[in-house]
């Protein structure tokens, strides 16, 4: 749901932070916890500490114009003595994101990681290939919007819909948009397209993919280890797609006894549709952590991988 007023003070907040050239990359949660238990590293110093390393900060740490966009913005929450933010900002290029808070626990947390640049390289590559042409595109589960901006950057005159079921995500994907100078991004809540109308030259997504045993929307892949949605992205594709239209999907796979099953199952409902496709994998091994649980006991590693996949003509 909108709320104007803060909404308004976000985005002030956001261009203040790329006026005065904020930066940061945000990491992965166990380094981000590592980092933080450094001593010294309790309380922030600096606006870099709290709104990228989501740090609490005590009165006298930030300039008293950024605090009262802060509050004003309502992403302030009392800590101790002090406050702590519930948003970060991190940056790809010249961009800045808005997205949840370290650590992202919540079960409609907005995620934002290493998987996120690695997303946004692996379209940016795709995209630039000449003869691409895209009227009409869509993010499915697209957060805080890095893959929805990349696309409507590339191609100014697409119509581009952010699709997500996390009302937190499409705010942050307008705010996004607007600090993009991308405002024609359409933000729509949307269980896969189920909300969206039409057929799309270009179907972008990179979805959770985890077997999570909370069952976190941001994070829980769902199906077989944690491929459920990944599948389910590529039915929609095929149903939806337009002659010539294409899918790039970025996901995570389990890999068992040296056998990708999600590039077996996603290739054979491609081929029976008549698709072209192409699988590439981009980081052999990610979150290593999960193989110490249940549901990755047969697993030999977890892999980065893009999915390319092209309706005929025809």
């Amino acid at each position: 749901m909108s709320d104007q007023p803060r909404d308004d003070a976000l985005l002030a907040l956001g261009r203040a932070l790329m006026a005065g050239g904020y930066r940061f990359t945000t990491i992965t949660q166990a380094s981000h916890r590592r980092v933080n238990a450094r001593p010294g590293n309790d309380w922030a110093r600096g606006i870099t500490d709290v709104l990228g390393w989501s740090r609490p900060f005590r009165d006298g740490a930030l300039d008293h114009a950024t605090v009262q966009l802060m509050r004003a913005a309502g992403i302030l929450e009392p800590h101790e003595d002090g406050w702590r933010c519930t948003l970060r900002a991190s940056t790809i290029g010249d961009l800045l994101f808005f997205h949840s808070a370290f650590p992202t626990s919540d079960d409609d947390a907005v995620f934002f990681g290493p998987d996120t640049y690695r997303f946004v390289r692996a379209l940016e590559a795709c995209l630039a290939v000449p003869g691409n042409e895209v009227r009409r595109a869509v993010d499915i589960g697209c957060g805080g919007g890095p893959g929805a901006l990349t696309v409507a950057r590339r191609f100014p005159g697409a119509e581009v819909v952010g699709a997500d079921i996390n009302e937190r995500a499409l705010r942050l994907t307008r705010i996004n948009a607007r600090l993009a100078g991308e405002g024609k991004v359409v933000a729509v809540n949307s269980n896969l397209l189920a909300g969206v109308d039409g057929a799309f030259d270009l179907i972008i997504s990179n979805p959770p993919y985890v077997q999570d045993p909370d069952q976190r929307t941001y994070r829980h892949g769902g199906g077989e280890l944690g491929a459920g949605l990944s599948l389910a992205i590529v039915d929609a594709a095929i149903e939806r797609l337009a002659p010539g239209g294409a899918l790039l999907l970025y996901t995570g796979v389990a890999i068992v006894d040296g056998a990708d099953p999600f590039r077996r199952e996603a290739g054979a409902r491609l081929d029976r549709a008549g698709f072209g496709w192409a699988y590439e994998e981009i980081d052999p091994d990610i979150f290593g952590s999960e193989l110490a649980s249940a549901a990755y006991a047969s697993a030999d590693r977890l892999a980065a991988v893009l999915l390319r996949a092209e309706r005929p003509l025809q």
